[in-house]
């Protein structure tokens, strides 16, 4: 019986050595398995709970932010994601709004303003379709080099020489009067760099191009604002009136330095800031005197200046007013436009009370008349 059980307790043993190998086979064939499905497990853990990424901001908060951004950090945003730099160019995106604002007020020869692509487009569908497929981008881009230039003759922002007498150089832009009408706060504002000047120029604005025949002109070096209206082309007619809001320039020189010129709802403003020579002592005070590029070393700018609200606009015909620069004689020039946005320099109204020279602008115009061939002609001459 002994002999029996030892040999039964061998084959318990060999049987249960078979069954743990069988099971250890298992196991290590299911192990690969086991660990590709711990893997998916993780994966799929990692996916549930995405990293936050600018895609999440597509929707209304991406509109928001980008409102707040200028046109650099607009373009440094557009090359971070390609899918903030679709949703830009969008009709609700931020290209359009800062466009808007940036370009409020002005149009474009024959091309509208920012926000109207094609002006003689027919209302409807034709024209819904045609404003979507805007790139806004583009246009802003298009809007800002191609505002601030001039016509031809003349091209690109910088004129430097004239070649004839009594020339005129126009912008490209136009003003828009309706849309900055009364009950808008936005107004624009024009700003021209004078670092070499021959002659004479003067500032306008023209009512050309709705048929008009009238304009309204400052002339930085006396001070005084001219307003003109053609009244017969032969013999040639002008009946007019000027006002004197600001002193002429004793420099000794033609005018150097700044002017402007500011559309606010239906009144028109002008500015100057003149070039002073630096005296020694001027250099020793203000060693860092603030000089614009263009100008002359050894010179420096004096104080802001305004005419304040010196015009309304009943004296043009239309909505839209031309700026433009007359030139008395032809030469070499430098004359530069620095700038077309909404903000002038000083608040005006503020301005005008603190150095008011005319107290009432609509009562202190001196009319004149004259007519070619006349003594008066040829002394304004």
């Amino acid at each position: 019986f002994q002999a029996q059980d030892a040999q039964q307790k061998e084959e318990h043993l060999l049987a249960m050595k078979s069954t743990f190998q069988v099971h250890d086979a298992f196991q290590a064939a299911a192990r690969p398995l086991y660990s590709a499905c711990r893997t998916r497990a993780t994966e799929l853990h990692v996916c549930d709970m995405p990293e936050p990424s600018f895609a999440e901001l597509s929707g209304g908060p991406y509109y928001i932010l980008a409102g707040m951004l200028d046109a650099n950090s607009l373009c440094s945003m557009d090359a971070t994601c390609k899918l903030l730099r679709q949703l830009s160019r969008t009709n609700l995106g931020p290209w359009r709004a800062l466009g808007s604002r940036a370009f409020h007020g002005v149009e474009l020869e024959r091309e509208g303003t920012f926000d109207q692509p094609d002006p003689n487009a027919e209302q409807g569908q034709c024209s819904r379709l045609k404003k979507s497929r805007v790139d806004w981008k583009v246009r802003y881009h298009h809007f800002k080099h191609s505002v601030p230039t001039f016509c031809s003759p003349f091209s690109g922002r910088e004129i430097t020489s004239v070649a004839h007498p009594d020339e005129v150089a126009y912008l490209r832009c136009r003003l828009c009067t309706d849309v900055v009408a009364e009950g808008c706060s936005q107004g624009v504002y024009l700003e021209v760099e004078v670092a070499s000047n021959s002659d004479n120029l003067s500032m306008a604005v023209v009512d050309f191009e709705a048929g008009g025949c009238s304009s309204v002109t400052f002339s930085p070096d006396t001070g005084a604002v001219i307003r003109e209206r053609k009244v017969r082309e032969a013999p040639r007619k002008v009946e007019g009136a000027y006002i004197q809001p600001l002193p002429t320039v004793t420099t000794g020189r033609p005018f150097h330095g700044l002017m402007g010129l500011y559309l606010y709802q239906d009144r028109l403003a002008f500015f100057r800031r003149c070039e002073l020579p630096a005296t020694g002592l001027d250099r020793e005070a203000n060693p860092m005197q603030l000089q614009t590029p263009g100008m002359a070393q050894g010179c420096h700018l004096g104080p802001w200046e305004t005419t304040g609200f010196v015009s309304d606009l009943d004296w043009a015909e239309g909505r839209r007013l031309t700026p433009c620069l007359a030139f008395r004689d032809e030469g070499a020039y430098r004359v530069r436009v620095v700038q077309i946005g909404a903000m002038p320099p000083l608040d005006v109204q503020k301005a005008t009370r603190q150095d008011a020279k005319v107290t009432d602008w609509r009562t202190s115009w001196s009319d004149f008349d004259w007519e070619v061939g006349t003594p008066e002609a040829a002394a304004s001459a």
